[in-house]
């Protein structure tokens, strides 16, 4: 992993949430919900290609939140739309599949891009090609205890489970060796959420993954 591609897996590390932003959302609201996120300690955001004005937005997250925020891409299937997200300002990149020339071109740039995984045949194949860190997704398929399973021969791969984690289950997923959660619905439910809503969901999830990590 790049220098620059290995201080942004840090920064996932760091914080162990990335919330995901998926749907309908004008740029304000995109706005509006990043400052209420680092106003909880959730600094790592991800917006979906398939989110309408994605690029777009996340060009003003950049613009506006510089170094206080790490914005990634996420949907990113090809090397195509891989290179859409880098010049957009991406600061990383997720997949919900194991694409190869995806991770080359991410490798090009020095990004870090966390591939969708399922099996521990594509967690490998994924860690042959020079990714540390993976996705596990759909994680609410199988769950923690399949994670930990899967954990026991593959320890040196980072897995970023997403899929059905909230702030009521996420302890058992930290106990069974995860790096980071990508969080959806559990956290952002859509263009007509309260911000006041997603503060609380925000908080509590903050809560649960800290005692959790301490509870380690």
């Amino acid at each position: 992993m790049s220098t620059q591609a290995e201080a942004v897996a840090q920064n996932v590390r760091a914080t162990g949430l990335i919330a995901i932003i998926r749907g309908k959302f004008s740029h304000d609201q995109v706005v509006g919900i990043a400052e209420t996120l680092l106003a909880h300690q959730i600094p790592v955001m991800e917006v979906t290609l398939n989110t309408t004005g994605a690029l777009e937005s996340i060009r003003q997250l950049r613009t506006q939140f510089g170094d206080q925020m790490v914005v990634g891409a996420g949907t990113v299937r090809t090397a195509e739309q891989l290179e859409e997200a880098v010049a957009a300002g991406a600061q990383f990149t997720v997949a919900p599949n194991l694409d190869l020339a995806t991770v080359k071109a991410a490798q090009r740039h020095n990004l870090l891009h966390l591939p969708g995984v399922f099996t521990p045949t594509e967690a490998q194949n994924a860690f042959v090609a020079g990714c540390r860190m993976v996705k596990l997704f759909p994680s609410e398929i199988v769950g923690p205890r399949y994670i930990k399973a899967i954990r026991a021969p593959l320890d040196d791969i980072e897995i970023v489970p997403t899929g059905g984690i909230s702030a009521e289950n996420v302890a058992e997923y930290v106990k069974a060796g995860i790096v980071a959660a990508g969080i959806g619905s559990a956290l952002v439910t859509g263009p007509n959420q309260d911000l006041a809503d997603l503060a609380n969901r925000a908080r509590t999830l903050r809560q649960a993954w800290n005692a959790a990590v301490q509870a380690k």
